[in-house]
């Protein structure tokens, strides 16, 4: 059962991305939609976290979203040379996943970072609307890391007996720096995973001309279990499914042609129920993940709804394919005697 601390976490998640996208809809820029929806993915860090804590995981986690953000913009404004993309998304993903690491970030994956630098390098931009364009993603991160700080006000007022009757959660979490990731095997075999892994399955979508390769590199990441989880196949499984179903979600929500305002709708509700979840079951949260980001994506360039589904399923099955083969490698990498030394010398 889904606890009211967890609803509220939700619905001030589903805040931080419904402000910025009903008021590009007032004011008839709703293909910057996607600009706005990553900024505000700000709000997914610092759950559950004392706030001396987690103004660093918002900062840190946000920030790295804003770095992305401007890494594909740029790259679209240049024309989206692929080499520079390539160059680019193997950064973010392997710096991505040291970030998450280190930091001990939840979502431990550097997903979002990844699918901020791809959709926004997708996003045909002018060299004239870079400057605005950024400032809106920082303006809306700038406001969902307030929203997600805002409870400490709140909690401060509870002394002098205000909001005594509200369900407070217990702010339990308490990540720390690893400053060991670094030189920790397990997590180079995690960096490699995600490196080989956007490598090749976005290189055998590239090869069979399929129309958003993005996709196949984001569900490969989506697989990849986080940095020294256990690389559990069902766990990988749960995660196709999870995206599989969402795809099924969108194609249900989307087959009517639906009004800019209902996709807005969409993309809070997933907002939320991703958050709920995202901490408690991945696999669960990637059936509202999915319909969000297609949601996004569908906003900010409209695609016609066959080859969105069409193609969000074979590159799906492509890039989790793709994770699952490397799942099955790291299982045999780390079984081998030297790391398993240096796992016992720990």
């Amino acid at each position: 059962m889904l606890s009211s601390p967890n609803v509220e976490v939700g619905m001030r998640a589903g805040l931080a991305v419904a402000v910025p996208l009903l008021l590009l809809l007032l004011v008839g820029r709703l293909d910057l939609a996607a600009y706005a929806t990553f900024g505000a993915f700000t709000a997914l860090y610092g759950r559950n976290e004392p706030y001396r804590l987690r103004v660093r995981s918002l900062t840190v986690g946000g920030g790295t979203v804003l770095v992305s953000i401007v890494l594909g913009t740029v790259v679209a404004a240049l024309g989206e040379p692929f080499w520079l993309l390539v160059v680019l998304l193997l950064i973010v993903v392997a710096g991505g996943t040291l970030i998450v690491t280190t930091f001990q970030l939840v979502p431990a994956q550097p997903l979002f970072f990844v699918f901020a630098l791809l959709v926004c390098a997708a996003v045909p931009t002018p060299a004239d609307e870079i400057a605005f364009r950024l400032g809106l993603a920082a303006l809306t991160a700038v406001f969902a890391w307030l929203l997600t700080m805002s409870g400490w006000t709140l909690r401060r007022a509870r002394p002098h007996g205000l909001f005594r009757g509200f369900p407070w959660k217990e702010l339990a979490r308490r990540p720390r720096v690893d400053r060991t990731a670094i030189t920790d095997p397990l997590v180079w075999i995690t960096v490699a995973q995600n490196v080989l892994g956007v490598v090749i399955a976005g290189g055998i979508a590239l090869s069979f001309g399929l129309g958003h390769v993005y996709w196949a590199v984001v569900s490969l990441v989506a697989v990849i279990p986080p940095a020294r989880a256990a690389h559990s196949i069902s766990r990988s499984i749960h995660r196709v499914v999870g995206t599989i179903v969402g795809v099924g979600v969108t194609a249900l929500l989307l087959f009517w042609s639906p009004p800019p305002l209902f996709l807005i709708l969409v993309i809070v509700a997933c907002q939320v129920f991703a958050e709920i979840l995202v901490g408690r079951h991945y696999g669960s949260a990637l059936v509202f993940i999915t319909p969000m980001a297609l949601a996004v994506s569908h906003l900010a360039t409209p695609t016609p709804l066959n080859v969105l589904v069409v193609d969000r399923v074979l590159e799906t099955i492509l890039g989790a394919g793709v994770g699952m083969l490397l799942v099955l490698a790291a299982k045999g990498i780390e079984r081998m005697p030297a790391v398993e030394r240096w796992r016992r010398s720990r």
